[in-house]
């Protein structure tokens, strides 16, 4: 496990839960707004590193604390011992919640058969149409996001879907033509952007105001009827 962040406490990544963050190193998308750039940029800074078994006692010395773990980054499934790190997660009586961009439908749904992931946030990054650029992918096969979009969809677990709403990116129409694609989604929010400072490229790039995002979220309600505004 590449593990490049612990944040020891929070209410906010795991709704309902008293909850810690791991964040995980190296991610296959360059999204431009990404706030994270440190974990998923090699070699553009020294992060800390923290081995397994120090996470693991970590944790062990927060039970009865925290209830959740959120595993987050960068992209989680990138991580090829990601299922066995879990399961020692699991060992220790936590629920857990994964991020993802959903690009590996195969390694998500094998995690959720395996009873390891009882919530999944994945990130909806635009309209299929802009999906590829607002990714940073050119390459990226749409397919294999659909294919867990439509996991997600089908109940297997609780989940939510997310975009961060990005002026310069994301549009009324295209936040339409987003819900359209997760019609009938349980949960959606509307993430406002933040400039963190340590963006992959940041030119050209701002936040839509309170009232907008608002008025966003209005737009797209008649094809995803949960979403809620978040951040602002």
């Amino acid at each position: 496990m590449q593990i490049a962040g612990l944040q020891k406490l929070t209410l906010l990544d795991y709704p309902g839960q008293v909850a810690c963050t791991i964040f995980t190193g190296g991610c296959n998308f360059r999204c431009p707004f990404c706030h994270n750039a440190a974990l998923v940029l090699p070699g553009i800074t020294l992060l800390p590193q923290y081995d397994e078994e120090q996470i693991l006692a970590f944790l062990k010395k927060r039970r009865g604390v925290l209830d959740g773990v959120a595993v987050s980054g960068g992209e989680p499934l990138l991580q090829t011992d990601l299922e066995a790190f879990l399961g020692r997660i699991r060992n220790l009586g936590y629920r857990i919640k994964l991020d993802t961009n959903g690009s590996f439908p195969d390694r998500l749904r094998a995690l959720v058969r395996a009873g390891l992931v009882d919530r999944v946030a994945m990130d909806i990054k635009n309209a299929p149409a802009l999906y590829r650029d607002t990714a940073g992918a050119p390459a990226l096969d749409l397919r294999a996001v659909e294919e867990s979009k439509d996991f997600l969809l089908s109940g297997a677990v609780d989940y939510e879907f997310r975009t961060t709403v990005v002026k310069g990116l994301h549009s009324r129409e295209s936040l339409i033509d987003a819900a359209k694609w997760i019609r009938g989604a349980k949960e959606y929010y509307l993430q406002q952007f933040k400039d963190s400072g340590s963006l992959i490229d940041g030119a050209g790039l701002g936040a839509y105001d309170e009232q907008e995002m608002h008025a966003l979220a209005e737009a797209v309600a008649p094809w995803v009827p949960s979403v809620q505004v978040r951040g602002v």
